[in-house]
């Protein structure tokens, strides 16, 4: 037989396996559900929108822009929505890219002969915005 020393373990002692931990289910607390606080609204005295005085503010327009959307001072909104009115009116939207405007003869007056975007299209017409 073997002598076992202190040092060397038998060979049984090298390939046991830990044993298994055993899982302890934990107590489940009931959530309590906490009723919630509902706040009065404070309803407030519904008053009419003031427009910005800066948009508002009448302006001049030049003689080319007068023959689009009509004569005297107006303010830059009224400009606009009378500039669309005519974009519309005279169907001059791109059918197949509808952000461009091709611009008929007095529109080209305004906005110059080329198709253009309708985002760089308000600075163009700025230009004939008097103050």
């Amino acid at each position: 037989m073997a002598k076992t020393t202190a040092k060397t373990k038998p060979k049984s002692a090298k390939t046991a396996k830990p044993a298994a931990k055993k899982v302890v289910a934990k107590a489940v607390k009931p959530k309590v559900v906490k009723p919630k606080v509902v706040k009065a609204k404070v309803e407030k005295p519904k008053t009419a929108r003031k427009p910005n005085a800066a948009f508002m503010k009448e302006k001049k327009i030049s003689d080319a822009l007068a023959a689009i959307v009509g004569k005297g001072p107006m303010p830059r909104t009224e400009i606009t929505k009378k500039l669309w009115a005519y974009i519309k009116k005279n169907k001059l939207q791109d059918p197949k890219a509808p952000r461009n405007i091709v611009p008929d003869d007095k529109l080209k007056q305004v906005i110059g002969s080329k198709t253009i975007d309708m985002f760089k299209m308000t600075a163009l017409v700025n230009k004939h915005v008097l103050d």
